[in-house]
């Protein structure tokens, strides 16, 4: 009787987790999620960069970048990547010494270099869903901005974006086409500071301020530096190996 008992009861227990373990997990060849197997990959990205150069203008703002991208896998979910890029934008010139009407000249072109590192985190893993793997990531980087091209307004300030270290926080998703080849679509917030000549804080020679309360230097209210940038969206067409 108790052997009965036992048997009965290990049946009902198959019974009862049959139809539970059919709604766990897929079977293989129709489960979303896919391998991602090779742990290297290089990406060609071009990108589109906004913001409006700070409070005055001057920095760079507004155009296009491109550039490579090597990244390598360092663990399950988290990669590590290397970027060299070029950016075409644009910027103001603002001669601090002539008068408040037209001291501000341009757009004119600027040019960037930029190199950085970044820390990916994929929100799936070594694995795909749907032929998706969506991150975020957080990028250091150095960018150097060339002098005003030739045939520029004259600047009397001597203003130069030069070269400074930047962050940039992202956001994206890879979109596998194959085991090898996936697009690459990132939304970043670029962050540089901006440091401005003396002179922008000094009345202007051609048109000085007779009220104290009411200054025409550039920067009236004598501050120097700021955290400016702009919003940065790329594609990019990626190789794994």
């Amino acid at each position: 009787m108790r052997s009965t008992f036992c048997g009965a009861g290990l049946g009902l227990a198959l019974l009862l987790a049959a139809p539970l373990g059919a709604q766990v997990g897929h079977a293989p060849g129709s489960s979303p999620y896919r391998d991602i197997f090779p742990g290297k990959s290089i990406t060609a990205v071009v990108g589109d960069i906004g913001g409006d150069g700070g409070r005055i203008g001057v920095g760079p703002h507004n155009g296009r970048s491109y550039g490579l991208r090597f990244d390598i896998r360092i663990g399950a979910p988290v990669h590590f990547a290397v970027t060299v890029a070029k950016a075409d934008v644009e910027r103001f010139v603002v001669s601090a010494d002539d008068s408040v009407a037209s001291r501000k000249k341009g757009p004119v072109d600027q040019g960037l270099t930029m190199f950085e590192g970044a820390m990916q985190l994929n929100v799936t893993g070594k694995k795909t869903w749907h032929r998706l793997a969506p991150f975020i990531g957080m990028s250091v980087g150095y960018v150097d901005g060339g002098g005003l091209p030739a045939g520029a307004p004259a600047d009397s300030s001597g203003y130069n974006f030069g070269g400074k270290f930047y962050l940039s926080p992202a956001a994206g998703v890879r979109v596998f086409l194959g085991n090898h080849l996936h697009l690459r679509f990132e939304a970043r917030q670029l962050f540089w500071k901006l440091s401005y000549p003396i002179s922008y804080t000094i009345e202007p020679a051609a048109e000085p301020s007779t009220d104290p309360d009411n200054p025409n230097a550039v920067l009236p209210n004598g501050k120097r530096d700021e955290w400016s940038g702009g919003r940065e969206l790329r594609v990019g067409l990626g190789f794994a190996f």
